[in-house]
């Protein structure tokens, strides 16, 4: 499965572009920027995509089914341009048709045409046809609105507030022709957005000179001028992140419900245990014993040890732990099923010694899910390693984890039917704590699961136009589920770097919960800024990272769980608050919007006060630091009214744990926006419960 898209540049019909910088040398010694696409190609790669040539040979449905993006690049004859010389820069009427289905069918095709597009002896116009878009044949001259003066290098305006044009609000078109729109009255199914014109001063004036079409389930991107992307203009202006967002927008969303196979004997297997799980777990009481009907528990712990034994072979990886288990299992059975204790069967499990990717684990442990079950019942886990090889490439190049497990489920029991995303050995129930836990499990197929449904929900709700990669990543659960690895990696290292005035494991000490918040959030808003540097080397994932944290941090934490010291729900409307009060997002007219361009740097102006709060507060004493952070979260999120902590120290009580009590159950109250959205999008966040992927 393809998380990003693979790019099919066509090089066999007489294309005066090439993504081949050696060919554009040899076709152009004087000037090989002027026939070069190669930096584009570049850059898609930077973002991820694959990209390769179609050197010779016709297109057809062979030749694309494998593709995601098709791009034609500016056909001509030899007597007008100098060009790659293979083919004909005629498209055959197969041609035509197979490029026609594979839009119709998802693919993305982006056609550059020409200024007096009729003179280059090709026939785009018979091929864009198909799609109802016409390439006028005329030279668009525009003195008011020129670049570098020159009348016919035509800035266009920007048309559309779609999130393709997302961090693009200045393009450059040399020697463009115009572009007429399809007449849905006579092509069907068509839509079309307009996305640069001319100006009102050109000639001629508001004509389409860049538009997008959705054709079927495919879409279509057409351009006037084929020069703004190559090598010596993808610099100027916005062009590259124009070209960025057009391919991306352009191509074809991989289908994440392809069948996957699965071993049917295992699958049986682990059923058979599941089912007798799911049989003993109502006998069992909070601490996880066992109070009444033994006779009928211990049989069943018997037949669990029982079929542990028979599915054991199928993970041979866990051979000693999973013997472990039904010594365990057999232990506590003596022991007339009191409190469990798994500790020996715990000791023998290492996933962290073993992140190799697909590798299946089975878990079987008494436990409680973290944000899911309370109760120490006994749980059984088929679980799936995530760790791709750019993944551990990452890990090993300066954001070392050994703790860090990414994971995803294969089944479960109905512990894990609930919110709970992780899998800590902490939850376990054992006699006493090992002296060091090693491992931690993060499943990251319910996170992007989860994540995806309450985003789609809430930008749909708030009517944000998101830019094409963002799309994507809602789109795509292999490209999400991905995403969170990433994140994750990042913020849960985050944890024991930097200046922490405090134990980064404060969750264990008994403090006010907006501590808590600033922890998170202090790991998230790293994590942006690292995927912000990461970006910049060209690691394909960072920039969806940003947008994972960006979302989810404003659109689920706010309004997931209840009131009560909602330290999660706190820091997204904390961010949420500094973005609106520094105009990074707006809600105007019942709309969000959100100014892509500035997030990065509003972001990294609040983590800027994060780590301040924390480099200041080494030499705070506790009280101090506690009450300075509370004036960093209350200058932004306005405390409840009947706060005591809003009245000063002077109101608090003397002793610690009493002022620790002095906090409101909700501190801090959502605003109405975040109440009104909370009213929409509850059932949807309620839906995530127990959520596969």
């Amino acid at each position: 499965m393809q998380a990003f898209p693979r790019v099919l540049f066509d090089e066999a019909h007489s294309e005066s572009w090439t993504i081949r910088r050696d060919v554009a040398e040899a076709i152009n010694p004087a000037h090989p920027d002027d026939n070069s696409y190669a930096r584009a190609a570049e850059l898609l790669r930077r973002l991820g995509h694959t990209v390769t040539a179609r050197l010779a040979g016709p297109l057809d449905a062979g030749t694309l089914q494998e593709q995601d993006v098709l791009v034609i690049a500016h056909p001509s004859g030899e007597r007008w341009e100098r060009t790659t010389g293979q083919g004909s820069p005629v498209f055959s009427a197969a041609e035509i048709d197979a490029v026609e289905a594979f839009v119709a069918g998802g693919g993305g095709l982006v056609v550059l045409a020409e200024e007096e597009q009729d003179k280059y002896g090709n026939n785009l116009a018979e091929l864009l046809g198909r799609f109802g878009v016409g390439v006028e044949h005329t030279t668009v001259r525009d003195p008011g609105h020129a670049h570098r003066g020159v009348v016919t290098w035509v800035l266009g305006e920007r048309a559309t507030n779609d999130g393709l044009l997302a961090g693009v609000n200045a393009a450059c078109f040399y020697r463009s022709g115009v572009l007429t729109l399809p007449d849905p009255a006579t092509v069907g199914g068509v839509d079309a957005t307009v996305l640069f014109a001319s100006s009102a001063s050109a000639d001629p004036a508001g004509a389409a000179l860049a538009v997008a079409v959705r054709h079927g389930r495919g879409r279509v991107l057409v351009f006037a001028d084929s020069d703004l992307f190559g090598d010596d203009s993808i610099e100027d202006h916005d062009h590259r992140a124009l070209w960025g967002n057009v391919v991306t927008w352009a191509a074809r969303v991989p289908d994440d419900n392809a069948a996957v196979s699965r071993d049917e004997r295992k699958a049986s297997l682990f059923a058979d245990l599941k089912a007798t799980v799911e049989e003993l777990r109502p006998l069992q009481v909070k601490d996880g014993s066992v109070p009444s009907e033994k006779p009928r528990a211990k049989a069943l712990v018997a037949t669990i040890g029982g079929k542990l034994a028979e599915i054991s072979p199928y993970f041979p990886q866990d051979a000693a732990y999973l013997a472990a288990v039904r010594d365990d299992l057999a232990k506590w059975s003596a022991q007339d099923l009191g409190v469990p204790d798994f500790l020996d069967s715990l000791q023998l499990f290492h996933p962290d010694t073993q992140r190799v990717d697909g590798l299946e684990h089975l878990v079987v442990f008494p436990m409680y899910t973290q944000n899911g079950n309370p109760n120490r019942n006994l749980e059984a886990v088929w679980l799936r390693t995530i760790w791709p090889d750019w993944l551990a490439e990452l890990e090993s190049s300066g954001y070392d984890n050994p703790m860090f497990v990414p994971i995803a489920f294969e089944d479960f029991t109905s512990g894990y039917d609930t919110h709970s995303a992780v899998l800590f050995p902490e939850t376990v129930a054992v006699r006493q704590a090992p002296e060091r836990f090693t491992w931690g499990g993060i499943f990251a197929d319910r996170e992007a699961a989860r994540f995806r449904r309450v985003a789609m929900a809430a930008t749909a709700t708030l009517k944000l136009d998101l830019p094409p990669d963002a799309a994507r990543l809602l789109e795509s659960q292999r490209l999400a589920q991905d995403t969170f690895v990433m994140w994750d990696l990042i913020h849960d290292r985050t944890h024991s770097h930097g200046d922490l005035p405090f134990d980064p494991f404060m969750i264990k000490q008994r403090m006010p919960y907006w501590l808590y918040s600033l922890e998170e959030l202090r790991c998230d808003l790293t994590a942006f800024g690292e995927a912000v540097r990461l970006e910049e080397k060209g690691v394909p994932h960072a920039r969806y990272v940003q947008h994972a944290i960006l979302f989810d941090r404003l659109f689920r934490f706010p309004i997931t769980g209840d009131r009560v010291r909602n330290y999660d729900g706190l820091g997204g409307q904390l961010l949420f608050a500094y973005l609106h009060r520094n105009d990074v997002v707006r809600w105007t007219d019942n709309r969000l919007t959100i100014d892509w361009a500035r997030v990065a740097g509003g972001v990294a102006d609040l983590r800027g006060e994060v780590e301040k709060l924390y480099r200041d507060s080494i030499d705070r004493s506790k009280l101090a630091h506690w009450l300075a952070a509370y004036e960093l979260v209350s200058g932004y999120v306005e405390p409840n009214p009947g706060s005591t902590w809003a009245k000063g120290i002077q109101a608090l009580p003397e002793e610690q744990k009493a002022k620790v009590d002095a906090v409101l159950a909700d501190e801090f109250p959502l605003s109405m926006f975040y109440e009104a959205l909370r009213r929409k999008l509850g059932e949807v966040v309620e839906s995530t419960r127990g959520i596969r992927a």
